[in-house]
Order: structure tokens, then sequence, then C-alpha cells
């Protein structure tokens, strides 16, 4: 039995960059004997085994044969007698098909270190083809290494484009796409992943309605986007900026309802969805606000629902501001809701109890003293 480092712990080393994950080829071995050394199994379709001291993943070196259509119909083929090059040779792109012996010699059969020194994201074999999701994961990786100045090598991409023309790729489901997808979005340079997929077809086959905004002669999304991964900006945001319809300077007016069937489509999680309809029904009252009257404040106060949800409401500021800052467009409105909100916050609700106010009555009360401290804060 011998064991392998692998995959993205190599490719990462070799970067210089630090290494998270550790994955580990075991080759001449078989699930009883992982067993019994006291491997935890954890695979259902091929074996993969937990160490039992460290915690990390073994797989016993395998092949695949594809026996149908998407990112799962494979079937799996393992046993001792699977080489580690057998092994190497199922995986995506070259970079990620390196390995090292437990003394630290590198083990190279498909030269991913050259190809790593050219910058060059490369599929390992033809097979890349059977795999549809691999079309994803090249563009994730394609944007996670962009600032290193990786391209992407152009049989890659005519090959990428063929699993787009066939078909292939339409039998990837939501989840996976979304889940590679929000995974893009935290790289550095997320803009090339749905770059990548524009170029090749997919985003056009997977996710249609982001086409207007990724296309080359689109700017807002794209510069929207970069800023957010520039200042660092969470997933949520990021999605907000790269699926938010535009029209001209301004988002569609049918925003909100072109984002609610994206997102249904792709099995969008509600945090990320709730965000992108609530920026898209606002941010338009946000962009044309060019005075802050304290009833036009106290509306988009209450229809952000600023008082039961203050830190949702503190993403949208951002998310507007710096869509603001993308359009020149008047970006003082944070400064003027801010003022609002502690405005509001100094309204005491007892004493409007106290006078016998209740329900509606007490509502319109509440919303006249937050009208008033509204007006005296932008005038002091």
């Amino acid at each position: 039995m011998k064991i392998y480092l692998v995959g993205g712990a190599v490719r990462d080393r070799l970067l210089g960059l630090p290494v998270k994950d550790c994955d580990w080829v075991v080759v001449g071995s078989s699930p009883s004997a992982m067993k019994a050394q006291g491997f935890r199994p954890v695979g259902k379709d091929f074996p993969v085994f937990i160490h039992p001291k460290t915690g990390e993943e073994y797989a016993l070196a395998r092949t695949e044969r594809k026996s149908g259509h998407g990112y799962a119909g494979f079937t799996f083929h393992t046993s001792p007698d699977v080489t580690l090059e057998e092994d190497l040779l199922r995986r995506d792109l070259t970079i990620n098909a390196m390995a090292e012996t437990d003394n630290g010699e590198l083990i190279d059969p498909y030269h991913g270190h050259e190809d790593l020194q050219n910058r060059i994201l490369r599929h390992v074999s033809p097979a890349f083809r059977e795999d549809p999701l691999r079309i994803l994961r090249t563009a994730r990786f394609a944007a996670r290494y962009a600032p290193f100045g990786f391209q992407i090598a152009d049989e890659t991409t005519a090959l990428m484009k063929l699993m787009v023309s066939s078909g292939e790729v339409n039998y990837l489901v939501a989840e996976r796409v979304w889940q590679e997808t929000v995974r893009a979005l935290a790289e550095p340079a997320p803009v090339v992943f749905f770059d990548v997929l524009n170029d090749c077809g997919a985003l056009s086959a997977l996710m249609p309605m982001l086409l207007p905004g990724f296309s080359h002669d689109s700017a807002i999304p794209r510069t929207a986007l970069a800023r957010s991964a520039e200042k660092q900006s969470d997933t949520v945001s990021r999605f907000v900026f790269a699926a938010l319809p535009w029209a001209d300077q301004a988002p569609a007016t049918n925003a909100a309802d072109q984002l609610k069937t994206f997102c249904a489509d792709l099995k969008v999680p509600v945090e990320y969805r709730e965000m992108a309809i609530l920026v898209a029904n606002h941010l338009p009252t946000w962009l044309s606000m060019t005075s802050a009257s304290p009833e036009s404040l106290l509306t988009l106060l209450e229809k952000t629902d600023v008082f039961r949800r203050e830190a949702r409401f503190q993403q949208f500021l951002s998310i507007c501001e710096l869509l603001a800052h993308t359009v020149n467009a008047n970006h003082q409105q944070r400064n003027w809701l801010e003022t609002a909100v502690l405005a509001c916050k100094t309204v005491d609700i007892q004493p409007l109890v106290k006078q016998g106010h209740k329900g509606q009555a007490l509502a319109a009360a509440i919303r006249q003293e937050r009208l008033s401290a509204i007006a005296a804060a932008l005038a002091s």
C-alpha cells in the first residue's frame, strides 16, 4: 500500500499559496484493508475513508467509465491494481493531476507543473468532456487564479464549447450549478467565471438571464461585481451585482419579477433571493432621490424593514452605495438614511401608549413622531 498527496494541496504548494485541505490517494489497498487500519468509510459510490487521527480524506485509487448523462453518470472501479497514473488521468485539469510521495517527490505524468509555470488551465484528457460539471469548475478556477495570470488553453475552451453544443451541459441540475456559482462568487475575480461561461456558451444554457449583464459591451454589472470583489464583499452582495437586470443606468422595470424567476430556476437560497429582490425593488428610489425629504426617507426605511432587520438594511445600503458609485449617481443617500434611522430611534413609544393610542392609531402616531424626528435631524 502506497499513499500519495494529490490535487489542490500539491497545486497550491507549488504556487506558494497556503495549503488548506489535504487529499490523499491510496494505491494497492482495498476497503477491508483500510477498515482494518482504523479508517472510517464514508463513500457510498466509491471508497473514501476518514483517517482515524487527522480526519483527512483518503480515497482508494480508481478509474471511471461513462455510464449515463451528466456529472453523476459514471461507474467507478477500484482495486489494488489501479495505478496512481490511472487515478490522476481521470481528473479535470493538469494542475490538479499531480501527486507527491511522502518524501516530497513530485509525480507529474500529465505535465501539470509545466502548465502551472506557464499559467495555463488545460484538461488532462478527452474524458474531460464526459462530465459537464467540469465546465463550471474550470470557470471557477479561472476566477480564482486570474490574478496570477492564468488563462484557459484554447483546446480546453474548444472542448467546453463542444460540450455545450452537444447538450451535455443541460444535464446539470440546478443545485450543482448554484453550488459552483456561489463558490465562484467568493473567488478573487468572479467576473472571469461568468466571462468563461459566456465565451463557451454555457451561460446561455444555464443562466440565460445573466447574458445581457455579461455581454462584452455591458459595463455596470461587471464593474460593480469587480469592485465588490476588491472590497471583499460577501457572496450575497456579489450575487446581487451579478444577477440584477439592468436597462441603461437603472434596473429594468420588471427586475424583481425576473429575479424571482431566475432564483426559483436556480434554487437560490432565501438570503440571496431576498436581498436581490429588495435591491431591485428599491434601488430605483435610491438612485432618483435627489432631495432628502422626511417622507421619502421614512417610506424607504419602512419598505426595507429597517426597524426589524437593521443588519440586512446596512447590507442593502452598502450594495446601493457601490452601485451608485458605479453609475456615477448621487450617493449621499446613505448619510441621509443613516441619519433618519438614528432619528427614528429617539422616538419614545411609551408616551404615545399612555395617551391612549392603540392599533392603527398608535402606528400612525409613531410614524408622525418619526417624521418629526427626521425633519429635526435633517435641519440640524
